[in-house]
């Protein structure tokens, strides 16, 4: 799979390359599809994940010496970051086993090491980890309403949780406070372009 992805710069994370969806990437038959579908989303960064890692780059001090689990890692932007930033140990999850494929690709040309893991995590007890974070989980109502249980069941057993979000509709914002915002490339609109995007913790976190 690695041979045909272009491995490119992240738009305003330039500390991290990923392996990108490109016409000859050979991504669309890893997952499946024909070149004419759209190619998957742990093919690009997107802004809530893109604004998640810049804000952990720019703020080590938040990761350092800490276990770290990126959920609904898809392409391993924000865990890649979280493993850069120095966290002690940092966990991917998604749903999906080309997902994982990628972040161990993506991974490896940054130097990095993430344990990876194909699991839906958000009925399960709380994993255990310091801090938690969250990109782009909240484009779709009843699966936004999921994560937010699992978010405060974890934050009640003492682990912090970060989300990182273009303010999406679904994103729960009446239960959040914002700590920072950044404009950063957001592929999954399918514009390419540049949008703001937030990160944020729940109240009462910290």
């Amino acid at each position: 799979m690695g041979s045909n992805l272009p491995i490119s710069p992240v738009p305003s994370i330039p500390e991290i390359r990923l392996h990108t969806a490109g016409p000859a990437s050979g991504l669309w038959r890893l997952a499946g599809r024909r070149e004419a579908d759209p190619a998957p989303y742990w093919a690009y960064p997107w802004a809530g994940g893109a604004v998640l890692a810049r804000h952990l780059l720019d703020r080590p001090e938040i990761v350092v010496g800490r276990r770290v689990l990126d959920l609904g890692a898809g392409s391993g932007l924000v865990a890649i970051a979280a493993a850069k930033a120095g966290a002690a140990a940092v966990t991917a999850v998604d749903i999906d086993a080309n997902a994982i494929a990628a972040i161990g690709l993506n991974a490896a040309i940054n130097g990095v090491d993430i344990v990876a893991r194909a699991a839906d995590i958000i009925e399960d007890p709380p994993p255990e980890t310091d801090l938690l974070v969250v990109g782009d989980l909240f484009y779709d109502p009843a699966l936004a309403l999921r994560v937010m249980a699992f978010l405060r069941r974890c934050q009640a057993s003492g682990i912090e949780v970060l989300i990182g979000d273009p303010e999406r509709a679904h994103l729960p914002q009446g239960e959040l406070s914002r700590i920072a915002t950044h404009i950063v490339a957001d592929f999954g609109g399918g514009t390419g372009g540049a949008a703001p995007a937030g990160v944020f913790a729940l109240f009462g976190n910290g």
